[in-house]
């Protein structure tokens, strides 16, 4: 179940803003993701303009349906769109104007802002309102079993693992369109966001 009504959202930090989503950002996106695509191999990531135009206009329905939040990250320093984020697999209850659970993910960056502060902060960002403004128990985060370099992403912010989920999607890999990997499911909870949170502002 998504949000009742599809939400947009800006989300400003220091180095990063989180703007919503749309088509007027694929040329920039298009160049990020083809800076270097060595990283790309656990995740779809767009490579010309009619797969990236394709990609936008689907994110775009998603939100429209409530089933999804995107947003494009902008380097505050260029005021170039340098990837993508969004909150997926939202959970509400019935009557409620905001979920109880969601999830942060769907994350690419150009090559030159991986492993930048750019996206502990945007993970800052995201967190801070999922918990502080709306109230969330649980954030889940997953990746490709296999993905060494996003589980670790995924556990220098904090989350724990949780186990791995057999069959649980479609493999994004190129050349298994139709096989269905394995998941690392990781979460952070309510519990643990106020020491989570003080973890990542000290390391921004």
């Amino acid at each position: 179940m998504g949000l009742p009504q599809p939400v947009s959202l800006t989300l400003e930090g220091r180095d990063v803003s989180l703007v919503p989503l749309a088509i007027d950002h694929a040329d920039d996106l298009l160049a990020a993701a083809n800076e270097d695509r060595g990283s790309y191999g656990f995740t779809f990531v767009p490579h010309d303009l009619l797969t990236t135009l394709s990609y936008l206009e689907g994110l775009l329905c998603d939100q429209q349906s409530g089933e999804t939040v995107p947003f494009a990250q902008i380097d505050n320093a260029s005021g170039h769109a340098i990837g993508v984020t969004r909150y997926l697999t939202i959970r509400c209850e019935d009557h409620h104007p905001t979920p109880y659970a969601v999830e942060i993910g769907g994350t690419w960056l150009g090559a030159s802002a991986q492993r930048t502060a750019i996206n502990t902060q945007a993970k800052l960002l995201l967190l801070d309102f999922a918990f502080g403004e709306w109230g969330v128990v649980r954030v889940d985060l997953k990746s490709d079993v296999r993905n060494k370099q996003s589980r670790a992403g995924i556990e220098r912010i904090g989350a724990q693992f949780e186990g791995v989920l057999r069959n649980w999607q479609r493999s994004q890999v190129a050349g298994e369109e139709e096989q269905y990997r394995e998941t690392a499911m990781y979460s952070i909870i309510a519990a643990e966001w106020p020491e989570v949170r003080t973890l990542l502002k000290n390391r921004l």
